[in-house]
């Protein structure tokens, strides 16, 4: 895999998708993009992946279940979790699990960029 780290993310909407690579590449961030987990999972990584920022619900494969997936697998990511359907529970449940953030759609800007650098601080604490 590459060495160059950068910000994966995985959502179906291909707006939400387009809009978030954007902004976080207006921030000075790399990005690589995925319409799923499903092929997010077999990409053979056009990067390090150092933040997954990831839809909750999507077909297939959640965000959560993407998260999850991961850590299982002994390659756990930081994860922000974003989803357009705020359920306290839900979001109980995934920071319980590990997720670094969980955003609702939709979110303010900072609040992303917020989320990433505290996720990203995980790998490099300092």
């Amino acid at each position: 895999m590459p060495n160059n780290p950068c910000i994966a993310i995985v959502d179906d909407d291909e707006s939400v998708r387009d809009t978030t690579k954007d902004l976080l590449e207006s921030a000075g961030l790399s990005c690589a993009a995925f319409d799923s987990a499903e092929s997010f999972l077999q990409s053979k990584g056009t990067c390090a992946v150092r933040c997954l920022v990831a839809d909750m619900r999507m077909p297939g494969m959640s965000g959560l279940e993407l998260y999850t997936h991961l850590a299982c697998a002994g390659t756990p990511i930081p994860t922000v979790l974003i989803t357009a359907y705020s359920d306290e529970q839900a979001c109980v449940r995934a920071l319980k699990t590990g997720v670094t953030c969980f955003l609702a759609k939709p979110f303010r800007p900072e609040d992303l960029l917020a989320c990433i650098e505290t996720a990203m601080r995980q790998l490099d604490p300092a």
